[in-house]
This record gives structure tokens, sequence and C-alpha cells, in this order.
């Protein structure tokens, strides 16, 4: 890509100039002034100086609405601390981030260029640190690839032991010492297979290519197999659990009646508002002009964009918007005589101011003479942007030939009541706004104020806190959430697989419980607490807090335990019959916040492990969540679909964006089905991968231990397999059976129970020693029966020569090559994690296949296989009793992983739990690895 650089300034005429030239944007240097009017994709981390610009920030947030940006002041850049590696929010707004594409760029004035800054460059830049995340990932911590790396450990030593019993063995025989020095070095690939990290990855390979065909698209393959061990799994609300677009239930203005102040009836259509009532007893026409004016709406290619919380409310009004330069959304050439006046003067402070009128308004630009009123048109002048930390924007407004301009406010109730003036409040405002968010309906508080005695010119040096403080409060906007359709049949399924469900969100926490309650997160009938700082906040160390229920006023928990607290001579009666312990807690952002800064470490956990609803969770505090249910032993994975859970999907174990952007890149999965269905078919798929890896794992290991005990039966008298029984056995058999074995789809349920993935458990050791000593006991077997038969005779022993044809090797090549196939059976995992092995057409055809060949090599082998292999011939008679070994080896070995060994590791951990209690060891039970479930035992909980 290439940039105009500016290199210097030049003064003629009193004018100055800037002059430059068009270079690579690879030769970009922090410092360096550029061009961006006629860039398509940002090349670098830049500050805006002059003009605004229009970005879609999805490659970096996974958030499809464009964002705006306006130029950095002098207040901004003194805040501004490059040595970071984040960019605050209230900075981001003046930032433009490297690989975000340019939407729309307009001048200072509308006719000058657009100019920015270069700040980083490379992998310093927003998108360079993202690049480097994937690159170098936080690292993995997942038990089963630990536990591998142990194993191939062992399997290392156990090939050591070979080596040097071998090389004494080939001492004895006298073999040359280079011969000796290879095939010692054999038994090393042999026990340790060069192939086994690639065929670990084959189940995930299938895992990934099947998420894909139903939408889900993975970047981080090793996510796939921790994905089958979540047991606790959070999600963002608005989108994810509910329905992405919010439709408005009505708004609510004040009213003065008799006296006294309290909200007004709701109001569900416009057309009941009288657009020029200026009276002070109703804020109802106040409430309007803030849904009008109170938004960061712009309009990009004749479209109207913006969040979508502002376009729901904008269309609601039913008003147009018209930005400089004369595009109106409702693609009318402007005309407007306050665009027109307002020009000389915006251009002093940037941009020409956008304008909102009733739709059909006024277009004439005749200002009103005596007598007349001025059309309903106001200029958005100044806009105080949504801050996640304060929860509320602002703007300053000034109506067509007005004198003073106005102030509109739009928050958070929790936040607005603070900024308002206690007499503007309605007597009714708790009572009111508890109706509405128990009901699960989203509130926003409006509020406003006359704004006299600044010059326009002045505005840009406003600060914000002056701006919104003493405002009257006007009134609510009430909006109405659905679920998506799919969300109660997924929370249903998470709950009955014993997967704990979390809500994680910015909204109010009532909404948040009435939403949990309608889509089963939580229980119908249990009792739910919220925190309520009794002194202090969350910054004061010293602040006391409170938790309360939000049922019936009067119950409480123990601040130290969290659990009920009954009071003597009370009566403690509960609307529901699971005993004390069915309740939830509710944390705001502020609760969390001080119980992670100042509460003690075991009140912290007890939190963690009750806490169902986490909300006015700002998007730091949802990552930080994701890491201390992680600390205390969950596998967390998190569900969200905006810029809000960035961090949050990047922090989880996994994380599943929902998101429609072009490239999410903020989450290790992405899926294009906008509900949660997609995380069980995660789970589903994770499972059966990780089943597949062990399943891979164990077919691989024994399938070096079955080859290790023939090369090491071999190797006592010299011999050893040929070349071709190698390839036959590495080439026709070990590779097809080890693709297709991970080509097992998953099973379409959720088991209750998670699979182990500790490749050192009982269960697990009991199985391949096992199988180790039953396939090793058959070829054992062979080896002496051959030496029994009347037909046998001695091999010659050549010192010089490979020794490859002889009986011994020709039976213990036939057994194994019946082994390698019949040891897939055995560990083809079929149900709970995934589907029976018969449904796994490639694999049947490809076992029928070489049993076949097998079968036919032992029974009637052709001269030509009989030459390539160097097999000796065999009695017709033994070679049937082979094939019926290798029956009787498959039965036994069937019926001993599915009957015997599973049983046998519970056998065998009582008997070393009962020779340690002889040895003096108390018999104290054995506490749980992870934290979160000691803290459940403590508190009497049972199951997630």
């Amino acid at each position: 890509m290439y940039v105009y650089l500016y290199i210097k300034s030049t003064e003629y005429s009193n004018t100055f100039y800037l002059l430059g030239k068009i270079i690579s944007s690879i030769d970009l240097v922090p410092g360096d002034l550029i061009d961006i009017t006629n860039i398509n994709t940002v090349p670098c981390d830049a500050m805006l100086v002059t003009g605004d610009c229009i970005l879609n920030e999805s490659m970096l947030t996974g958030e499809s609405v464009p964002v705006s940006k306006s130029p950095i002041n002098d207040i901004v850049l003194r805040k501004m601390n490059l040595s970071t590696s984040t960019v605050p929010a209230e900075i981001s707004k003046h930032f433009l981030f490297m690989g975000t594409k340019m939407v729309r760029v307009r001048g200072g004035d509308n006719v000058s260029v657009a100019t920015a800054v270069v700040s980083r460059t490379g992998f310093s830049s927003a998108k360079g640190a993202l690049v480097r995340t994937m690159l170098f990932p936080k690292p993995n911590n997942f038990r089963f690839y630990r536990d591998s790396f142990r194993f191939i450990g062992v399997l290392s030593i156990i090939a050591l032991i070979g080596f040097m019993i071998s090389s004494i063995n080939f001492i004895r025989l006298g073999i040359d010492s280079v011969t000796m020095v290879l095939r010692a070095l054999d038994l090393i690939t042999i026990v340790v297979p060069p192939a086994l990290p690639a065929t670990l990855s084959i189940g995930t390979s299938f895992a990934i290519r099947r998420l894909k065909k139903i939408g889900i698209f993975c970047i981080s393959p090793p996510r796939v197999n921790i994905g089958g061990k979540i047991d606790c799994m959070c999600f963002d609300k608005t989108g994810t659990l509910t329905e992405d677009g919010l439709d408005i239930y009505g708004i609510r203005g004040v009213v003065i009646s008799d006296g006294r102040k309290l909200f007004d009836e709701e109001c569900k259509k416009v057309s009941q508002i009288d657009l020029n009532n200026e009276d002070s007893s109703s804020t109802l026409t106040k409430v309007l002009r803030t849904m009008t004016t109170c938004h960061s709406l712009k309009i990009v290619g004749g479209e109207l964009l913006g969040d979508p919380l502002d376009l729901k409310m904008f269309e609601f009004t039913q008003w147009e918007l018209e930005e400089s330069g004369g595009i109106s959304s409702m693609g009318l050439k402007s005309r407007s005589e306050l665009t027109g006046l307002s020009s000389k003067k915006s251009a002093k402070i940037g941009i020409m101011p956008t304008v909102v009128r009733p739709l059909g308004g006024r277009q004439n630009i005749n200002l009103p003479m005596n007598g007349e009123t001025a059309p309903l048109e106001f200029g958005i002048i100044h806009t105080f942007e949504f801050v996640s930390s304060l929860r509320r924007m602002s703007v300053i407004v000034r109506r067509l030939a007005s004198p003073t301009m106005e102030i509109f406010v739009k928050g958070a109730p929790e936040v607005m009541k603070d900024i308002c003036t206690p007499e503007s409040m309605p007597e009714d405002y708790h009572e009111r706004l508890y109706k509405y968010t128990h009901s699960g309906y989203r509130v926003i508080a409006c509020a406003s104020r006359q704004l006299t005695g600044v010059k326009w010119h002045k505005l840009h040096k406003l600060k914000r806190p002056e701006v919104e403080a003493q405002l009257t409060f006007l009134g609510f906007i009430i909006f109405e959430n659905k679920l998506k359709p799919r969300t109660m049949s997924a929370i249903s399924t998470l709950r009955n697989a014993n997967i704990r469900q979390i809500m994680c969100t910015g909204d109010n926490v009532l909404t948040a419980i009435s939403v949990a309650r309608e889509c089963g997160l939580i229980d119908q009938s249990a009792e739910v607490y919220i925190p309520v700082f009794l002194k202090g906040s969350s910054v004061d160390p010293d602040s006391e807090l409170n938790w309360e229920s939000v049922v019936q006023e009067g119950r409480e928990l123990s601040t130290d335990t969290l659990q009920p607290c009954i009071r003597e001579g009370s009566n403690y009666g509960y609307p529901y019959h699971h005993g004390l312990q069915d309740y939830y807690l509710a944390i705001t952002g502020e609760a969390f916040r001080w119980m992670v800064d100042h509460a003690s470490v075991e009140v912290l956990r007890r939190m963690l492990v009750k806490g169902a609803i986490y909300a006015r969770m700002s998007p730091d505090e949802k990552q930080e969540l994701v890491n201390e249910l992680q600390n205390i032993g969950y596998c967390v994975g998190f569900c969200g679909d905006g810029a809000n859970d960035c961090g949050a999907l990047k922090a989880g174990d996994i994380g599943i964006s929902l998101s429609e952007a072009e490239a999410s890149v903020a989450a290790p999965f992405t899926s294009n089905t906008m509900d949660i269905e997609c995380v069980i078919d995660v789970i589903k798929e994770g499972r059966a991968a990780l089943v597949t890896s062990f399943s891979c794992f164990k077919y691989m290991a024994l399938y070096s231990l079955i080859q290790f005990t023939s090369v090491t039966l071999l190797y006592a008298f010299g011999s050893n397999l040929g070349d071709f029984q190698f390839l036959y056995i590495d080439l026709f058999l070990i590779l097809p059976i080890a693709v297709y074995m991970g080509y097992t789809e998953a099973w379409p349920h959720l088991y209750r129970k998670r699979p182990t993935a500790s490749l050192v458990s009982k269960k697990v050791l009991t199985s391949l020693i096992g199988q180790i000593i039953i396939n090793s006991g058959f070829q054992m077997f062979g080896y002496w029966l051959t030496h029994q038969q009347p037909w046998y005779t001695q091999p010659e022993f050549d010192p010089n020569g490979q020794n490859i044809a002889c009986y011994e090797n020709t039976v213990l090549f036939l057994i194994s090559s019946y082994q390698y196939i019949l040891v897939a059976v055995v560990f083809s995992v079929g149900p709970p994690y995934r589907q029976p092995i018969w449904t796994n057409h490639r694999l049947v055809l490809t076992l029928t296949v070489l049993i076949v060949l097998t079968t036919w090599c032992v029974l009637a082998p052709p001269s030509f296989l009989v030459n390539m292999l160097e097999l000796e011939a065999l009695p017709f008679g033994f070679r049937l009793f082979l094939v019926c070994l290798a029956s009787v080896n498959l039965g036994i070995s069937l019926l001993c992983e599915k009957y015997i060994f599973t049983h046998l590791a519970v056998i065998v951990s009582q008997w070393i739990d009962k020779i340690k209690h002889q040895n003096g060891y108390l018999p104290v039970e054995k506490p749980s690895g992870k934290i979160y479930k000691r803290v459940m035992n403590e508190m009497g909980i049972h199951g997630n």
C-alpha cells in the first residue's frame, strides 16, 4: 500500500501549505503525518489530527457496527500513554487502528484533507499484537498434552532398556558393531513412532471439518480438544441469549400531578406526542428530543448506520437525520438554514453539525420573520461518546433560531440518578424501575438541562463532568428484548449435561435476573441475592457489602459464608422445596470489582461458585471473571457477539463468537449461526475429538509395543523384520487405520460426565497395560508354539546377514498383522461420546479390506508376495490355527476392554488405598484437585 506523507510546511501569502510525497506504507515510522483521505485500509496505528472518519473495526473486535472517529485534542493528548499495550476507551475514539477498513472520511471543513499522525507500526500496532497472540498463544496447560509428553518419555525409557538388552545380545551373537548400532537404534523409532504427533491431530482435523459444515469456524485447533472438558460456560446476554435487536416497548415521561412528580402513562406511539409542547408539566416531548439527538448514528452509502440500540430508538421517532454536506437519511438534498448559518462557525471547530428534524419538516431557506414560529430543527453541535465505564453518552444541541443550547444525556438508570438534581426525580422512580427490570425490559434513563454562557467556538473546551451535572430527569425509554428461539433448549441441554451456565452482561442486574429465569439459566422458584453497598464504594477497602434478596425483603446472606442467614424467631419460609442451597447470586460490576480487590480469598471463591449472573460488567471485568473462574479450577468457555466480549473470548479456554463480522479473529471459534446452539456442537465435537485423540494415542502406543515385542523376540537370535514387512505394516495397515479412526462422528447427545483428559489415570493405564499383556502374550505363545511343531527347523544364523527368512519371523509377522487391526477395533470407542464404530463406513471398509488382505497372506499368499515379504512356507493347518488364534485374541481383548479392565481399575484403586491404610496412612477422603469442588463440598452444593 502507498500513502501520501507530509514532509514539511511552507508559507506563501500568509498561508501555510503542507508538502509531501507518496511512499510505501512499510516505510512509515512513528511521528509521520499522513493523508488518510484516499486509503481503504489503515496501514498503521495513528492519531486523527484533522477531519473525521468512520471505520469498520470488525477485524479487531468482531463488531460489525461502524465506529466514528474524531480529531484528537490537547486534553486527550496529554492523557495518552503510548507505552501501554492497550488504548483506553476514551482515547480510542481518536485512534485509527491498523488493519481496519475506512468506510468514510471527511476533511476538517469538508474541503481540506484528513490527516493523522503515525503512532505505532508493525507488531507494535493493535493488529500486530493480535497477530502475535495468534503466533504465540498463551501456554496450553491442557492435561492431555502434558501427559502425552510424559508418556512419550516412558516409551523412550522402554526403548532405552530394549536398546541396552539388544546390544548385549548382539555382542553375544558376534554381530558387527555397525549392524548392532543400526538395529538397536531401530528400537527407538519403533517404540516412539515419528507419526504420533500427526496421528493425534487427525481427530481434531476431522472435528474442525465437521464444525465448518455447520457454520462454525476454528482458527485454533488445540482448542477443539479443550472444548471436550468444558464444565462452565459463560454467556453474554444481548445478541447471544436474546435477540440482537431491541424493540422499543414504550417511553415514559414525568408529569406534575397535584404537586407531586410522578411518571406519566406509557407512550407507545410518536403520534401521541406534541412535538412543539414546551409545557414544563410534562417531559415527554423532551424525552423524544433526547431520542432524536443523543446517538452516534452516521449516514454511510445512503444508509443510516450505528449502534443497534441508537438505530432502533431513532427509527421509533420517525424523524430524519441530515449530515453536513447535505446527505439525508431520507435521501433528500439539504437546504437547511441551520446548516447554512452554522457552516462558518462550525468550520472553526472542524465539522458542520448534524441536523435532525421531523419527517417532511421545513425545507425552505428563509429565516422566520417576527411573530413566526421557527421550524422544529435541531443541530447536534458536540457529542460526548458513550463510555462503558461511565455507562452514558451526551450531546449538546441547538434548536433553529434559539439563542441557547441544550444538553441531552441518556444512560443507565443507576448512573443517571447520581447526575440529576434530587428535586427532578419522580417519587415512584424506584417502583417503576423495579417493575420494568424485573419483567425483563431494558431501561434507558434520559436527562437534560440548558447550557448558557458558553460561546460556540469554546464548546470543544468543555469538560465532560461539567456538562453532565445538575441535570433534570426526563423519563425512561423502555426496550423489550426477546429470547432467541433456541436459547431455552440449549440452556436445558447444558444443564442436563452438568455444565454450569453463567450470564455475564453489561445490562441492569434485575433485567438480567428476569432473562435468566425466562431462559432457564436459574430456576423459576429459586431465591436470588444481589450485593448492596451499605458503606463506601468499589474502590474503598473499608466498604461494607450486604447480600439482599430480590424476592422477599429481609432475607440476607452471611457476608462471611455467603449462605442464608436464619435469624432467631423469624419465619424463614422459602417458596420452594429444595432446601436452603437452592439460591443464586447476581453480582453487579461494582461489587465484583470490590470482591476481587478487597474481599477475602475464601469469600471470593464462594461468590464465584454461587454466582450465576454478573451484570453491569465492563469488558475488562468480563475477562477478569473468566480468569478468576479458571483460577479455581473451572474449564471455562465464553460465548458472545460483540466488541464488549473480545477480552473474555480470548481469555476463555474456548471462546465462541456469534459476530456477523467478515473476519472475527477475537475468538478461537466463530459461528455464523446466531444462537448458542453452536456451543453444544463445539462441546460435542470437542468431546469426540478428545476421545479420538485418546484412542489414536493408545492405538499408536500399542502398535509400537506390539512391534517392539516382535522385534525383541527376533533380536534374541539375530533376526529382524524385513524392509517390506515394515513397509507393509506402516503403509498398508497403520496409516489408513490411524487416519480413519478419527472419522467417527460425535454422539448427538451430551453425556453428564466429561471424558477423562488424563493419560495416566488408572482407567487408561489399566486398559493400556492389559492390552499390552494380552497381545504380547499371544505373540509369545505363537513364538513358543512354533518351536514345538514337528516341521520346525532351527534357522541358520549369519552374523553378516539380515537373517529375515525364518519360521519365527513369518509367524510373528502374521500374528502381529492381525493384532494391528484388532487393536483398532478395541480402541474405537463409541457412545456416549462418539457414534458406534459401524457408523464410520470408511473405517469399517478399511478394516474389512485389511482383514481380507491379511487372511489372504496367511492362507494363500501368492508367490510374489511370499518373496517380497520373505515368508516361510507353513503347513495349511497351522495357517488356519493362526487365523483362529487371531480371532481368540480379538475376543479376549474386546471382552477385557469392555467388562474387565473398568472393574479392575476400581479394584486396583481400592487395593492401593488398603495397602496405604495397613502401612499406617489414615483413611481420609482424598481432597479434590480443583478448588471449586472443595468450596462446593464446604457449602454443601452438589453438581455444577
